[in-house]
């Protein structure tokens, strides 16, 4: 990306306003925005670009070695512009040893590569280094005639909130079974007992037929 010379006139006065802060005019603000606005597009073109050529790339590899001096030239520029080479790059130009250009690109990418590998081997040494904080030390207890309970409560929740440490959810009570209802009381125990029916009702006996009366006899 290259400034031209009014654009490197605009970017002096931003850096000075930057070191030395003072009351920008309204021309320097205007001028600026329009920088911001086109190092934002020209952001957004060699984007664009870059996806093109890396597409041209793709199609000029997949057809080798039928076009492998279009390839070289493609590759050279995409690396160039800060493309890092593939597995497929690094097979296409092994097939291409012979060639010079090749050759010359094979080692450029190799180095690419080995760069790319110790990149991500110190990032992951660098992740694995960290210590982590133990969780017996996030909670802070507080000393006798110190902070108060509900202040330790508070200081155990935000601490609980540190990054690397999931909240506890609260532990939860078995449900309790329901009590069983209680007999209903019994009613008061009668003053004297109840007559049975029997009792009230007596059963009576059957009436005993008359004697047979005295058969008088007849006279003569």
């Amino acid at each position: 990306m290259a400034f031209g010379v009014e654009e490197l006139r605009v970017l002096r006065r931003a850096l000075a306003l930057a070191l030395h802060p003072r009351t920008a005019s309204a021309e320097d603000v205007q001028d600026c925005l329009r920088l911001a606005d086109s190092l934002d597009e020209a952001m957004r073109e060699g984007a664009r670009l870059r996806a093109f050529l890396v597409a041209d790339l793709a199609r000029y590899r997949a057809a080798l070695p039928g076009t492998a001096a279009g390839y070289l030239a493609l590759l050279e520029e995409a690396l160039s512009a800060g493309y890092r080479p593939e597995v497929d790059d690094l097979a296409g130009l092994r097939a291409l040893r012979g060639n010079p250009v090749a050759a010359a690109l094979l080692d450029r990418c190799l180095a690419l590569a080995e760069q790319d590998v110790r990149a991500r081997l110190a990032r992951g040494a660098v992740r694995r280094s960290t210590p982590a904080v133990p969780a017996s030390r996030t909670r802070l207890l507080a000393l006798p005639g110190g902070l108060s309970d509900g202040s330790a409560a508070a200081g155990e929740e935000a601490a609980a909130e540190q990054p690397g440490e999931q909240p506890r959810t609260p532990e939860k009570k078995p449900a309790q079974k329901p009590a069983a209802p209680k007999p209903a009381p019994a009613g008061p125990a009668p003053a004297r007992p109840i007559p049975t029916p029997g009792e009230v009702f007596p059963r009576r006996k059957p009436a005993s037929p008359p004697p047979n009366p005295p058969q008088q006899l007849a006279a003569g």
